[in-house]
């Protein structure tokens, strides 16, 4: 094996005597080592390279990022927690049945949030939730709304209010909240609604001036209820979801009414005894 040295040529061994002959001559290992070793340039106090730049400009970004996460904690009651959620859902029920709110705990519920329990807006929030029965909330309907509309307090589903009303105004959603209302309000133990539900359902959907189907005394939730009240005790889901339909076509003066037209033969029974109502009462 061969090293370089200088211009000549010298083998291992040779090497390793000339080593030792500093060794003997004074020099130290320490020193030896220091004298092969390449001196390092110094820098100036203000010099920094682009790699030292690099790295103080990530620790900066670190720095930030933690500080960010810092506010980020500070604001995090704005956030929804299902923990409060169902504290908030406890302050309702009761300790025999935990899991469901019930009519006494709802109308604490309405007093809380300043809306009344007839209000249709308490009809849209039950759509949310996808409750199943009409004065109930179960604890599973609860977090289901409450967590899509992320409101864990009185606070923040009284800012969601509004945006509950002006569902009503799309009428895609009004008419999947007029559906969904029918096996919210009837008797679980019925097929059908009951005339007297259906009345004041139809009183609530359909007899309001604000979502454009309310007429004054004439509005057709009462003209509609009134006819049916004195033709049938109950009434099904078809003849529900056909009120609707009648409701958005056929003015109250029925002049648009077409007798051979595709309507059941409930409405044709509806039309034929509100015109021999209002015949009786121009005669009179």
């Amino acid at each position: 094996m061969y090293a370089y040295a200088g211009r000549g040529v010298y083998s291992q061994k040779e090497r390793v005597n000339n080593l030792l002959r500093l060794v003997t001559k004074g020099s130290n290992r320490f020193d030896l080592f220091v004298t092969a070793m390449p001196r390092s340039k110094r820098r100036a106090p203000n010099e920094m390279s682009s790699t030292d730049e690099d790295r103080y400009s990530s620790k900066r970004i670190r720095n930030s990022n933690s500080s960010s996460r810092r506010f980020q904690r500070l604001d995090e009651p704005n956030t929804f927690s299902q923990k409060k959620c169902l504290a908030w859902f406890r302050e309702y029920t009761s300790p025999d049945e935990p899991d469901v709110l019930g009519p006494e705990g709802m109308e604490k519920f309405c007093e809380d949030i300043g809306v009344e329990p007839e209000n249709i807006v308490m009809l849209v929030l039950a759509y949310r939730m996808q409750a199943r029965q009409m004065g109930f909330f179960t604890q599973e309907e609860w977090l289901k709304g409450l967590s899509e509309l992320q409101c864990d307090s009185i606070q923040k589903l009284q800012g969601r209010l509004e945006q509950l009303r002006c569902m009503l105004n799309d009428q895609h959603t009004f008419k999947a909240i007029y559906r969904y209302a029918y096996d919210f309000a009837r008797d679980k133990d019925q097929r059908s609604m009951d005339m007297e539900t259906a009345k004041a359902m139809l009183q609530l959907l359909l007899g309001s001036e604000e979502y454009g189907y309310g007429d004054g005394e004439g509005d057709v939730a009462v003209i509609v209820g009134e006819a049916l009240g004195a033709l049938y005790a109950v009434i099904n889901k078809d003849q529900w979801c056909n009120i609707l339909e009648f409701s958005r076509t056929i003015n109250i003066e029925l002049s648009n009414y077409d007798v051979d037209g595709a309507w059941p033969v409930m409405l044709d029974e509806f039309v034929e005894w509100l015109k021999a109502a209002r015949t009786k009462t121009d005669i009179s």
